[in-house]
């Protein structure tokens, strides 16, 4: 993750205010962590090793486990101070998950069952992205799902601008008050790509099953496969 990025995550005080976030920046955040759980579950045996990249904050992994009981994990971040506040929102949960500091690169190898990727991809440039799909297609087992999700829209100068305005009465309807004051900062910032490129490049990372399940203003999500 780019240090730019990566810096926001590593604030004590930021870090602390993160839960308040996603719930209202992103439409329907519990439903996207509820399908995603299901959409694993499919695929994942009950005594299933899921990685999960991205696990700063805890979220996805909390609402994992209290559906999967028997479920193991790896939670991947960079941030310490996020792999902390996952580890106090997990609660109990904790004791079935093994956290890493760390970059796709330096994570376990597995093989895994079930892999996720939650609003983590959309700070990475095409390059970067590609190369952690494909990081992340190494570790799973054949057959093993994919669950992907994160900022994917059109990217011409006057779709981006509808898609990001659209994205920011959300979360102004939501109660984030200087929502407006961060679009043009995502509009020249963020590395985010259109959705036809996000499935090219899951795609090229080796997935041989690749199907859109989320798609809410500027989100979308993705369920892809390890070939048998």
């Amino acid at each position: 993750m780019p240090e730019l990025f990566l810096s926001s995550f590593s604030d004590p005080q930021a870090v602390a205010r993160y839960a308040e976030g996603p719930v209202r920046q992103v439409p329907g955040f519990h439903a996207l962590q509820q399908m995603t759980s299901l959409l694993l579950a499919k695929s994942v045996p009950s005594d299933g090793h899921v990685l999960v990249l991205g696990a700063g904050g805890g979220l996805e992994l909390k609402t994992f486990a209290e559906a999967q009981p028997e479920w193991h994990f790896v939670g991947v971040d960079p941030s310490a101070e996020m792999l902390k506040l996952a580890n106090s929102t997990l609660g109990p949960f904790a004791s079935r998950v093994e956290f890493c500091e760390s970059y796709i690169d330096t994570a376990p190898e597995g093989p895994f069952d079930g892999a996720t990727c939650l609003l983590t991809l959309h700070f990475l440039p095409a390059e970067e992205r590609l190369h952690t799909l494909v990081e992340l297609r190494r570790r799973l087992k054949p057959g093993a799902p994919l669950v992907v999700a994160h900022h994917s829209f059109p990217q011409s100068e006057g779709e981006k601008a509808r898609w990001l305005g659209r994205y920011a009465a959300f979360a102004e309807a939501s109660g984030i008050s200087n929502a407006r004051n961060g679009i043009s900062w995502m509009s020249s910032r963020l590395p985010s790509l259109t959705p036809e490129q996000d499935v090219a490049l899951l795609r090229e990372a080796g997935f041989d099953v690749v199907e859109l399940f989320y798609a809410a203003f500027t989100f979308k999500g993705w369920v892809a496969y390890n070939p048998s």
